[in-house]
Formats: structure tokens, C-alpha cells, sequence
């Protein structure tokens, strides 16, 4: 007769180890013609892809000037932004990422891409990079630095310059800070979450009447609420 095998008794099995740095998440593509492709992300410190709401707020207000535009995501992370906006109808799009692993993750993301070699991937701190960019080379920049490293002030200061005389502006940053962008630039659009707060900014000198002058409203903001637009 085979005996019962006797009860574990004392510690409970060890838990579950948290995953890996080189384990990779996802995020997707939200419109246009890579509409529904997956891009994947490295968990890695800092990293914090924008949410899906939160790009599709922000791409209705730039759709009409997304057409021919050349981009510039910093901290690119995912490339979720910088890709939408090539997915979307942008020329051209740099995306500058520190992280080594993640700069691979994202080359061999975007050239999956049919024409994902629009996008050019550049592996680099942000700020030593945007000192050697010629003026007026960006149409589009989006920043989104990890918010613990406090890199907004010498970041919009480096890119300033970089941005055409009649371009865009778009910082997130937390909810509870406080973001200076450089003289000449104003509010646009913005909206906000629980932690997050996502602003849209143009060049006060902005071509009047012109597309940069025709950006639709958004009804309902990040948070549900209408979004302020600071230029009406």
C-alpha cells in the first residue's frame, strides 16, 4: 500500500522574482498606417511611455500640421510618440534614447516598420546631443525626460534653437511641477492627469492664419474635463 506523502510545513515557497531589466513590455501604435503595431519597451528606470489616451489627445490637436513634418522625439523610450507621428504622416523623425538596450529595441523595432526608415535612431545623452543640431531643423519636439532626473530646464534651453521659427512645442511633466519654457513660446493646448500634465506649445510668432493657426479643439481633455487654450 503506498504511504500519503506527509504535508510541506514552515516557509511558505519562495515569491515570485520581479522581472528582469531586459524583460520587455509593450505599447501600440494608435493611428495611421502602422495603426495596431506593437512596439516593445525594456523595463528600465525612468522609462514611461506616454498612455494611449494621451497620444491620441495630443494627435488630433497637431493633426494638421503632422503632413511633411520633421520630428524630434527626445527620450524616446518607446519611440511611441515619434513613431505616431511618422505613422501619421510626418517625413521624418529623429529619436534620441540614453539607453543603450533600449536604443537597439527601438531600432529593430521601427525598421519592422513598412518605411520605418524614416525614422532615425540616435543613441546619446539628450543635452550633449541637441548642443551640435543646426538651427531650425525640427518642425515637431516632443520631451518627456524621466521625471526624477529634473532635465526640463537645460533641455528646452539646448533645444530652443533647434525648432523652426514656426514650430511645436510638447512637454510632460509632473502634474504638480512646474515646467518655464524659454521666452517665445506659448501655450497652446494642455491637459492633465491624476500625474501628468501634457502641454502643447508654439512660437508666439507663428504664421498667422496658417495651419499652425487652425489646430482643432480637443472636447474632452486627459482627464475627461475641456482642455484650455491659452491662445483663443
Amino acid at each position: 500500500m503506498k504511504k500519503p506523502r506527509p504535508r510541506r510545513t514552515g516557509a511558505a515557497p519562495a515569491a515570485r522574482q520581479p522581472a528582469s531589466r531586459a524583460t520587455p513590455g509593450q505599447v501600440r501604435i494608435i493611428g495611421g498606417r502602422w495603426r495596431g503595431s506593437r512596439l516593445p519597451v525594456l523595463d528600465i528606470d525612468g522609462l514611461r511611455p506616454t498612455s494611449d489616451r494621451a497620444r491620441e489627445t495630443l494627435f488630433n490637436w497637431l493633426a494638421p500640421v503632422l503632413p511633411g513634418a520633421r520630428v524630434l522625439d527626445l527620450f524616446a523610450g518607446s519611440g511611441a510618440l515619434g513613431l505616431e507621428a511618422l505613422s501619421r504622416g510626418a517625413v521624418s523623425a529623429v529619436l534620441v534614447e540614453r539607453d543603450a538596450s533600449q536604443a537597439r529595441t527601438l531600432l529593430e523595432a521601427s525598421l519592422r516598420l513598412p518605411g520605418g526608415e524614416a525614422a532615425s535612431v540616435v543613441q546619446a545623452d539628450a543635452v550633449a546631443w541637441l548642443a551640435g543640431q543646426p538651427r531650425h531643423g525640427f518642425d515637431i519636439a516632443f520631451v518627456d525626460p524621466p521625471f526624477g532626473a529634473g532635465l526640463w530646464d537645460p533641455v528646452l534651453a539646448a533645444l530652443d534653437p533647434v525648432v523652426a521659427g514656426d514650430g511645436w512645442l510638447y512637454v510632460e511633466a509632473p502634474a504638480d511641477g512646474h515646467v518655464a519654457v524659454p521666452a517665445g513660446w506659448r501655450l497652446h493646448r494642455e491637459g492633465r492627469t491624476r500625474e501628468v500634465r501634457h502641454a502643447l506649445y508654439r512660437r508666439a510668432g507663428g504664421s498667422p492664419g496658417g495651419a499652425a493657426d487652425t489646430l482643432p479643439d480637443d472636447p474632452a481633455g486627459l482627464d475627461g474635463r475641456p482642455t484650455e487654450a491659452a491662445d483663443q
